[in-house]
């Protein structure tokens, strides 16, 4: 048999979520207000990357696929994130513009789920945020095949090596295989954790262009 060292671990470990729980009369009518609530409180708390949200799309094959990604931008539009257009999670929201994406502030045993379409950001908007980046990160974007396959990592430094020589002395301009992508969320839950695993949830849906907001059973 295997030996994956103290799989007790994994069985036994558990936390009591002691929170004082959540209620409608706390929830904004605007999800994407209620997010911002919590994403400062979170901030504030010291949360590590409080901009982290896990993004899931799906491939060609209709298998489910998913990785983190930073949001870049929250308002009345949606979420916005920046990556190469020919990796591989581009090529899957080509082919499918839709996705969900999880927010997980577990220390402050909350979670934000989001389900909704996607589209590409105006090239305004990604050459603005392009060059508020570092300049190392904008050489990075030029010079990462990002998805595929590696001889070593060597390899990928003597590409970096070579778009540093190529902008020497200059602005390093944006790519056009790089940009943002804003998912456009069509439903919400808010997840707050409380004792005994009876947790609060509650679901916003857009119904009739007004938010429906309802409480489900943990």
């Amino acid at each position: 048999m295997e030996n994956y060292g103290d799989r007790a671990r994994i069985r036994e470990w558990r936390v009591q979520y002691e929170t004082a729980g959540l209620e409608l009369a706390d929830l904004a009518l605007d999800p994407m207000q209620q997010w911002h609530v919590w994403h400062t409180e979170a901030f504030d708390a010291g949360i590590g990357e409080p901009n982290a949200m896990v993004l899931s799309t799906v491939d060609l094959h209709g298998v489910p696929d998913a990785r983190a990604v930073l949001v870049r931008d929250a308002d009345r539009f949606g979420f916005t994130f920046f990556t190469n257009y020919e990796s591989v999670k581009s090529h899957q929201l080509s082919a499918r513009p839709a996705a969900a994406a999880t927010f997980a502030w577990l220390d402050l045993h909350r979670q934000v789920r989001v389900r909704g379409s996607v589209e590409r950001v105006s090239e305004h908007e990604s050459d603005e945020y392009f060059a508020s980046r570092p300049r190392p990160s904008q050489v990075g974007a030029w010079a990462s095949p990002q998805s595929e396959v590696l001889r070593d990592r060597h390899e990928l430094m003597e590409l970096v090596v070579e778009y540093e020589k190529r902008f020497a002395g200059q602005a390093v301009p944006r790519p056009a295989h790089w940009g943002g992508w804003r998912l456009v969320p069509h439903e919400w839950e808010f997840w707050q954790g409380r004792p005994s695993r009876l947790h609060d949830r509650f679901r916003y849906r857009l119904v009739d262009d007004e938010w429906r907001i309802d409480r489900l059973a943990p």
